[in-house]
């Protein structure tokens, strides 16, 4: 089974401005996505979709192959599914098959390879697509709010009277670890949740989501202790 992993990366980020090439623990962010794909055996090949020259130098400096995404599908409100499906149809117009889609997005750098194993072991026939998620810290049954007419109410509201977090329904967040998917449900589908998806769960201190400069901070500092126990355990 042929599987491509992909890390879609576009310039232009403005809650990290230079996100995907900022530095992280002595490397690119960009880098430690390629990197864990690299210590996988089950991909093949390696791919960096960016609109960005400078993402594309990191991309090839550590060791992926570059698509080049084209602008319109690289701005703040493009899809991300369209560059997914970009991706796909520029590899098949060269000749270039393969039986299973992994994105490794640049946000979560705090993953390690069992992560998106776990997600490429799931992928059975009867499922779609795979995510991963996290316990959530807010659940929608109970301290969720929206605002409407100037007035806040539970995002999810439900007939049960819960008082307690502890007895509401599990709830999760999706990460951005690993998106794992085969590429012909990509090409005739247009969102996740169009198809029957399983997730695995990712511990929080491996979830961190690079979305601003707070969570970028949050993981500098779960890196630095990261490494710190990897330099005791030696």
């Amino acid at each position: 089974m042929k599987t491509f992993a992909f890390i879609f990366a576009r310039g232009g980020s403005k809650g990290v401005p230079g996100k995907n090439i900022r530095i992280l623990d002595g490397k690119p962010l960009l880098a430690h996505s390629i990197m864990v794909a690299q210590d996988i055996v089950e991909v093949s090949r390696i791919f960096v979709s960016t609109d960005d020259q400078d993402i594309a130098d990191v991309g090839i400096k550590y060791g992926a192959e570059i698509i080049n995404r084209p602008t319109e599908l690289a701005q703040d409100d493009s899809p991300e599914w369209l560059a997914w499906l970009h991706a796909i149809e520029w590899l098949e117009s060269k000749g270039e098959y393969f039986d299973r889609f992994v994105s490794l997005p640049t946000t979560s750098p705090l993953r390690n390879k069992s992560d998106v194993i776990n997600c490429l072991n799931l992928l059975d026939k009867q499922t779609d697509v795979v995510v991963t998620m996290t316990d959530t810290s807010r659940s929608p049954y109970f301290n969720m709010v929206t605002e409407e007419n100037s007035y806040i109410k539970l995002l999810n509201e439900s007939k049960e009277d819960y008082s307690r977090r502890q007895d509401v329904p599990l709830a999760y967040d999706m990460t951005t670890v690993a998106y794992v998917s085969r590429p012909d449900f990509i090409k005739n589908n247009n969102k996740i949740f169009d198809g029957k998806v399983k997730a695995v769960i990712i511990p929080k201190e491996r979830a961190v989501d690079i979305d601003d400069e707070i969570d970028f901070e949050i993981a500098k500092m779960l890196m630095k202790k990261k490494q710190e126990k990897i330099n005791v355990e030696r």
